[in-house]
């Protein structure tokens, strides 16, 4: 059985699971992949009956083997046990002939929350003697649940970077009101792709990396971490799961997901789970506005090359999506010289061409669409007043390119991915279902509650009333120099 991890640019690497999450980016640009799953897998019947945890403890047990039995018990315990709002962690929800996968009952509201729950007590477990300088890029719902679930921990300190004026007031308000003696939080002047670009620049900054001397350790709560990625697969097989208890497949049958998605993070660890076993018919990928994904499956040629939008759904307003470069090296057949050869374009020239050949193995597993701000409102105001459902802006997305998918097969149930709450978003969702003419978030959110009845989670309710902590804006060139200095007053003082 293969124990350790390579680059998606480099066969010559071979490092440990704890390696890999410690480390968070591979020191060749590339990220670590488990190389094939010829012994890896996970049958329908054996999850039979478990819970959430349960299944946890199995995806966990078959990609980080170098972890033991109970260091896994452990994590998946203190993650999970009485962090959520519900028993179930990621509920199944029917409506009308769907189901929608509720990933946003964590600590922030967001379904960033299932990974950086797990990726702390996972990096408490990898860094040894080290002290970890956590570096993260947001596009808005990433930045708090890293903080919250890193902060306080011992030897470990982290950093998030955020466009300014780039997220919702909500979730801007999360993180500038985030406490603990190890959390930094600053606003770039930029967008999120020039954020994430430096982020992985300072990654990989050897002169850095030997200033700040050998016990210190760079890495990463982006979803290019593996420890990060890989709790994202367990709610695919939960959601399976319940369908088959719910009676509405059968034990075997396929299914489809539909997921909105950026930095294709999240679908990513659907197709992980397909290649550990679950039956998966197609997986639909959903962009808004930023729609380089939809372009790719399109014509196998991805350019970023083009105007950038700030759009109603801000999480996804990203044209890099960097685990892009996992599912190349997985439907590539592990060909890290030709993922090289296409990150390397992308680099110099803002885009790449996949051969036929790959886009049409790609295109097999899955579909991708995108949705408009306009049709955003659309879904929200339609799925709320027809079946009494009420969406966030990035589920809507997400729902729109299911509905269109379904025209062209309506053959398998589908599951759709909800990632966040409809209260981080309020002014989009108001618009949608409110005749509104108000700019007050908080206002905007009780007249929401007073309508629908959904309630407001209470980390959203509060953060209204806690004192803000974090203001810094800089330039983007001054990030390193930010991480620098950061990791001197958190980290240096406690060595």
């Amino acid at each position: 059985m293969n124990k350790l991890y390579t680059s998606t640019r480099n066969t010559d690497v071979a490092i440990s699971a704890k390696d890999a999450i410690r480390q968070g980016f591979s020191t060749d640009g590339g990220l670590f992949v488990f190389p094939n799953f010829d012994n890896s897998s996970i049958s329908i019947e054996e999850i039979k009956n478990k819970n959430y945890q349960e299944i946890a403890k199995l995806v966990l047990r078959q990609l980080l083997p170098d972890f033991s039995d109970q260091e896994i018990s452990d994590c998946v315990s203190a993650a999970y046990n009485n962090s959520f709002d519900t028993d179930e962690v990621t509920p199944l929800t029917r409506v009308d002939n769907f189901n929608v996968l509720e990933l946003f009952h964590g600590p922030t509201s967001a379904f960033k929350d299932v990974g950086l729950q797990l990726l702390p007590q996972l990096m408490n477990h990898s860094i040894a003697n080290k002290r970890v300088m956590i570096l993260t890029a947001t596009s808005g719902d990433t930045g708090k649940a890293a903080l919250e679930g890193f902060k306080d921990a011992d030897k470990i300190a982290i950093t998030v970077f955020y466009p300014h004026n780039g997220v919702s007031q909500v979730q801007q308000l999360q993180m500038a009101t985030t406490g603990g003696n190890n959390t930094e939080i600053a606003a770039i002047e930029g967008n999120f792709d020039d954020t994430q670009s430096n982020v992985k620049k300072i990654l990989n900054d050897a002169s850095l990396k030997e200033q700040l001397g050998s016990n210190i350790s760079l890495s990463s709560a982006n979803s290019i971490n593996i420890g990060r990625l890989i709790p994202q697969i367990v709610y695919y097989f939960y959601s399976y799961k319940k369908l088959v208890e719910n009676k509405q497949i059968h034990n075997g049958d396929k299914v489809n997901f539909s997921v909105p998605t950026g930095n294709f993070g999240d679908v990513l660890a659907g197709y992980l789970a397909k290649q550990l076993g679950l039956p998966v018919n197609k997986f639909i990928v959903a962009s808004n506005e930023n729609n380089v994904l939809t372009d790719f499956f399109n014509s196998g040629i991805y350019d970023r090359n083009r105007p950038f939008f700030k759009t109603v759904a801000p999480s996804m307003d990203i044209q890099i999506s960097s685990n892009f470069e996992r599912l190349l090296y997985y439907k590539s057949n592990g060909n890290t010289e030709y993922v090289k050869q296409l990150m390397d374009e992308l680099e110099s020239t803002g885009k790449y061409q996949v051969s036929d050949e790959l886009l049409k193995s790609i295109q097999e597993d899955f579909y991708c669409g995108y949705s408009t701000d306009d049709e955003i409102k659309q879904s929200i105001n339609e799925v709320y007043e027809k079946f009494d459902y009420l969406m966030d802006p990035h589920t809507a997305v997400g729902y729109k390119v299911m509905r269109d998918y379904e025209q062209i097969d309506n053959s398998c149930p589908t599951i759709l991915l909800s990632t966040a709450s409809p209260y981080k978003f309020v002014k989009v969702v108001a618009d949608a279902i409110l005749d509104n003419d108000k700019n007050d978030d908080l206002q905007l959110m009780n007249d929401i509650n007073q309508k629908t009845g959904v309630p407001i989670p209470q980390n959203l309710k509060n953060v209204w009333n806690l004192p803000i902590l974090h203001d810094d804006v800089i330039e983007r060139n001054d990030m390193r120099d930010y991480v620098k200095s950061k990791v001197e007053e958190d980290l240096y003082d406690k060595n």
